[in-house]
């Protein structure tokens, strides 16, 4: 810094402030400056700037699995949201492990990183309330109680109710329903929207023909097998998962059995392979670009100070109709 200083003829703290606050320096000198960066080829010292603001520039994101397309989309949408703000992001995949979840947030308490996202997180409630009342987190896909930590979701018993009175209307009265791990949130309420539309519509839910599978392909597709295997098989099948729905259809596939004209299938999530696969899948498309650029808003305006009073966000799924339910055949 003192080379470009005496090369540029201005002060070291001018050098500083063209790097911290570019803006209270008079163009002039700025450019002083930026030729001589050019000329040196100087490169600041990041982690000492960092140390003397006790600031990183940096946040955390985790994600359960980062081989799932689902999480793709709202990666790429933070991390160029958070470039646009002059933040970089790191991202910690936990496959799925509470305990990887938690040994993530020491980067946090170690000052590594600024603030985390943590998405879809599987950590006990109390857990991931003590954290993100004592640091700067925002949790995506998980609601808390605690009015003080920010956090963006949506209704997933709302969007699974409105997808299974789609496959009501279309005239299946056996309906089958290929849940995710009940001990998460999110697949406790997707189920508690297929059973609220089952009773609304005046249906008896069959408990033999709901199975827990834990979101991906290969759940889907041996929990399908069974399923579909039983002489009173059901005449459509909704799953908590794109994955599942499409380990289902393969399964029904396998057996036989013609999607859609013999077994309508409904998914939940969007991702690409929904809208490429065998027939083409019925979903519920969750605003995952939504999920993360506000999060990223939200943690950015967390970390400077912006965020008056930390918000509870829901955003809406919406149901896109594709030929695997069958409703232009119907």
């Amino acid at each position: 810094m003192d080379d470009v200083a005496k090369r540029a003829n201005v002060s070291v703290a001018t050098v500083s402030r063209v790097y911290s606050n570019p803006d209270k320096v008079s163009p002039k000198n700025r450019q002083k400056v930026y030729e001589a960066i050019k000329e040196l080829d100087y490169q600041p010292n990041v982690l000492a700037r960092n140390l003397r603001r006790l600031q990183t520039n940096t946040f955390l994101v985790v994600v359960p699995n980062i081989v799932n397309t689902f999480f793709t989309s709202i990666l790429k949408t933070i991390q160029a949201t958070a470039i646009e703000s002059g933040y970089q992001v790191l991202l910690g995949d936990t496959n799925r492990s509470p305990d990887l979840e938690e040994s993530y947030i020491r980067l946090l308490k170690q000052r590594m990183v600024d603030g985390v996202i943590l998405l879809f997180p599987r950590m006990e409630t109390a857990a991931l309330e003590a954290i993100a009342e004592e640091y700067p987190v925002v949790i995506v896909g998980r609601k808390v109680s605690n009015p003080d930590i920010p956090f963006v979701t949506n209704d997933n018993a709302v969007s699974t109710r409105a997808a299974t009175e789609h496959i009501i209307k279309l005239g299946h009265r056996r309906i089958g329903y290929l849940a995710g791990t009940l001990n998460l949130e999110i697949s406790s309420e997707r189920l508690k929207g297929f059973r609220q539309a089952m009773e609304q519509n005046g249906l008896e839910t069959d408990e033999a023909l709901i199975r827990e599978g834990d979101f991906y392909l290969d759940a889907g597709y041996s929990l399908a097998l069974e399923m579909l295997s039983s002489p009173n098989r059901p005449t459509a099948v909704i799953a908590a998962s794109d994955e599942m729905a499409i380990g289902a259809m393969r399964a029904a596939k396998e057996l036989g059995i013609s999607v859609p004209s013999q077994l309508a299938v409904m998914g939940f999530d969007d991702i690409r392979m929904a809208s490429i696969c065998e027939p083409p899948l019925s979903t519920i498309a969750q605003p995952k670009e939504e999920f993360g650029k506000i999060s990223t808003q939200l943690l950015i305006a967390l970390l400077q100070g912006r965020l008056q009073s930390k918000s509870h966000i829901f955003i809406s799924d919406e149901l896109i109709i594709r030929q695997s339910c069958g409703a232009e055949l119907r």
